[in-house]
């Protein structure tokens, strides 16, 4: 399985973690992500009020750091889309499979990284 890259060139500072910022991140790195970002803050804000939980809050932080934080290393962001690519258009099951492993470590590091928690895993989907 390969890693994540990292090759040292990040195009903006980690933003800090609060809808305002990462969105204002993501107008720099990934700006056609920003209509999924917006629909996910209103579903978040939707099901917290529904729910009574701040945690879907946290989670669509937590998700769009992680995104920020794959986008803003564009070695990483090249490599997670191309396996990412890889994987939705593979021949084979075992080739999507090994492609959408490469994709899910990539995710899994840059939570870790975003979410300032070694170690920290991903909320289950």
């Amino acid at each position: 399985m390969s890693r994540p890259v990292r090759d040292g060139i990040e195009l903006i500072p980690r933003p800090q973690q609060n809808p305002a910022a990462l969105k204002a991140a993501l107008a720099v790195v990934a700006a056609d992500r920003l209509p999924e970002l917006l629909n996910g803050q209103t579903d978040a804000m939707a099901e917290a009020i529904r729910t009574g939980s701040v945690q879907p809050l946290l989670s669509f932080v937590a998700h769009w750091s992680t995104i920020v934080e794959i986008e803003r290393h564009p070695a990483t962001a090249r490599a997670y889309h191309r396996a990412n690519h890889l994987a939705n258009h593979a021949a084979t099951l075992a080739e999507c499979r090994e492609h959408a492993n490469t994709v899910a470590e990539f995710y899994r590091t840059a939570y870790s990284a975003a979410n300032d928690r070694p170690g920290a895993e991903p909320p289950p989907t």
